[in-house]
Formats: structure tokens, C-alpha cells, sequence
């Protein structure tokens, strides 16, 4: 059975979402940094180094050739903790994440529900991160990266894919084949170049607030191209009371999205 299952997926097709600058503003990492030196998790060098490698992340994007520097920090970041005070710092990481989803992106988490479709995160992020999220925001499940633990320890190596770049098609592709998903049906969703392999696995990929060579990509090959607009905590309360008659299909993305390329078949199956 795949690691990333919680429960008998509906198939046959599902939706995946990046989590950084996709499914929320910014990075997650930078939020996890800040709250493990609040925990004394870290100590303040390191603090500094992670917080500006996130907020370069969340300046710059990434890039294809950043994988080896990525899967460092997001491994060393974890080596020596404890899996329990991971998990521990969830009830102050969770609220700021949720907090920064984007209300389009909500929406849209409820037409692919409504549509009988299995959603998931998928990113590179710890999966004691992802996963929680997940099923807060009432997703199926999150696909992150898993360290290998010792004694309830992390020895800073990997347990499965790394959720990142070809990573998470692997893992796609393992969830899709446990749970019976068509990927030729199924939706993607990122950012960043990065994530190529990923939205070039399913059927109906999605280029949201795309870097440069992402949206040269997406516009080369069709694909559609949203643009999810940055709101408040206040917006996003105002904006959840509507989801459930919100629509979100092409040309129905509202207070602020615009959609600058699509196909007539996006979010009908």
C-alpha cells in the first residue's frame, strides 16, 4: 500500500497542488523556521540561514537546477529533531498556513470535490507538514518528503521519493496506481518551472501566478495560465461563506482572478 494513503481513493481522477506560492502565498518554509526557533528548535544561526533561503524562495521562485540545494535544507532542516516536537509545533504552523490560502485556490478545492475528484498536496515540504494541512483544508491527503527516523529521530536521510521535480511525479504516479487514478484525467497545479514533470504527468495542467520560463512553457503548449490574487485574512473569511456556490471553471474565477489562457475542457470532467 503507498505511504501517501489514507483512505479508498474515489478515482478515477485526481487534482494535485504545489503547496508554495500555489496552494499558498509565499513559503511554508519560512513560516516552519520561524516557529521552530520559537520552540527552541533551532538555533538562531541556523534560523537566519532557512528564513533567508525561504524568502529568496518566495522572491525569486525556483529554479530546475535547485534540487540538490533544496532537498539539503529541507532534510537538514529536520536532522536531530525529534519527530514528536515536529509534530508538536503543527498547532501553531497549521493556522498561519491556512491563513495564507488562497481563497481562489479554496474554490477551487471544492469544484474538484464537487466533481467526485481526490485532491493532494504535493510538495517537497516535510510530510508531518503536508499531510495535516491536507486534511485541514478537507483534502484527501498530502504528499510531502519523509525523512528516515531513528529512535524517533531524524538521521537526515531520505525515506521515499524527494518531493520535488521528477520526486513528486514518482509519487504521483505510486498514489495513481494504488488508488486506480487516470493521470491523462487528472489536474496539476504550481508555480514554478520546477514542478515541469509534474504538470507534464497529468492530462489538464495548470500554471498559477507562473514564473517566466513556466508561463513561456504554458503559453507554448496551451496550457491554461491563472492568476490567483494575494487577500487578507478578513477577505478570505468574507470569501469562504460563498464557496459553496462559488464557480471556479474557466471564466468563472471571481474577486480578482484572471485567466489568460485556457482550454474548453478545464474543470468540465
Amino acid at each position: 500500500m503507498s505511504n501517501y494513503v489514507t483512505g479508498t481513493g474515489s478515482g478515477p481522477s485526481a487534482a494535485f497542488f504545489d503547496l508554495d506560492r500555489t496552494l499558498i502565498s509565499g513559503s511554508s518554509a519560512f513560516t516552519l523556521a520561524i516557529q521552530a526557533r520559537k520552540a527552541g528548535l533551532v538555533p538562531t544561526h541556523e534560523f537566519v540561514r532557512d528564513a533567508g533561503g525561504a524568502l529568496a524562495f518566495k522572491l525569486f521562485g525556483a529554479s530546475d537546477d535547485t534540487s540538490n540545494e533544496v532537498r539539503k535544507r529541507i532534510l537538514g532542516a529536520v536532522t536531530g529533531l525529534r519527530q514528536a516536537d515536529l509534530q508538536g509545533i503543527n498547532a501553531d504552523i497549521l493556522p498561519r498556513l491556512i491563513d495564507r490560502v488562497r481563497p481562489e485556490a479554496k474554490r477551487l478545492l471544492e469544484r474538484h470535490r464537487r466533481a467526485g475528484r481526490d485532491t493532494f498536496i504535493v510538495s517537497a515540504a516535510p510530510q508531518e507538514i503536508v499531510e495535516p494541512l491536507a486534511h485541514a483544508l478537507g483534502m484527501t491527503s498530502g504528499i510531502g518528503t519523509r525523512g528516515v527516523i531513528d529512535n524517533g529521530v531524524y538521521t537526515g536521510e531520505l525515506d521515499g521519493p524527494f518531493c520535488y521535480g521528477e520526486g513528486k511525479v514518482e509519487a504521483m504516479q505510486s498514489l495513481a496506481s494504488w488508488n486506480n487514478y487516470d493521470l491523462a484525467q487528472s489536474y496539476a497545479y504550481s508555480d514554478s518551472a520546477s514542478d515541469l514533470p509534474m504538470l507534464e504527468a497529468v492530462g489538464h495542467p495548470v500554471a498559477v501566478n507562473p514564473d517566466s520560463k513556466l508561463e513561456r512553457h504554458a503559453r507554448r503548449n496551451g496550457w491554461p495560465i491563472v492568476i490567483f490574487s494575494q487577500r487578507t485574512k478578513s477577505v478570505i473569511r468574507r470569501t469562504l461563506s460563498g464557496v459553496a456556490t462559488a464557480g471556479v471553471g474557466v471564466g468563472g474565477f471571481v474577486l480578482g482572478t484572471q485567466v489568460t489562457k485556457s482550454k474548453s475542457s478545464f474543470l468540465r470532467r
